[in-house]
């Protein structure tokens, strides 16, 4: 699941008209607006506490979440040079709305 994750940001960051949110004050901010479509954590982040709200915020304003094993992952997966504990996908970019749509759906699944 993780893989299928991290292919499907590197996807969407290719995209020229993608958006996408990293960092925790951007992508708490793109929850509360409930402008994201998607958000993506690092498991490795310490201390862990610092993500503990993000679960619940996607969970209160109805936005899928997952997770991938390590921030340097995750910065690289979606084209920056240096780590991200947390990136939330606010426009997939054109011709991207499936990739994102079966991630969402494996993860549904699985919870």
């Amino acid at each position: 699941m993780k893989n299928q994750i991290k292919n499907a940001l590197n996807t969407i960051a290719e995209t020229r008209d993608s958006k996408i949110r990293k960092g925790m004050n951007e992508v708490t901010k793109s929850i509360e607006r409930v402008q994201a479509k998607f958000v993506v954590m690092a498991e490795d982040v310490s201390p862990p506490e610092i993500l503990f709200h993000i679960p619940l915020l996607c969970e209160e304003k109805g936005i899928p979440y997952g997770y991938v094993s390590g921030k340097k992952e995750l910065g690289n997966s979606v084209r920056i040079n240096v780590s991200s504990s947390a990136i939330a996908i606010e426009h997939v970019g054109t011709g991207n709305e499936g990739v994102l749509d079966d991630v969402i759906k494996k993860l549904k699944e699985i919870k």
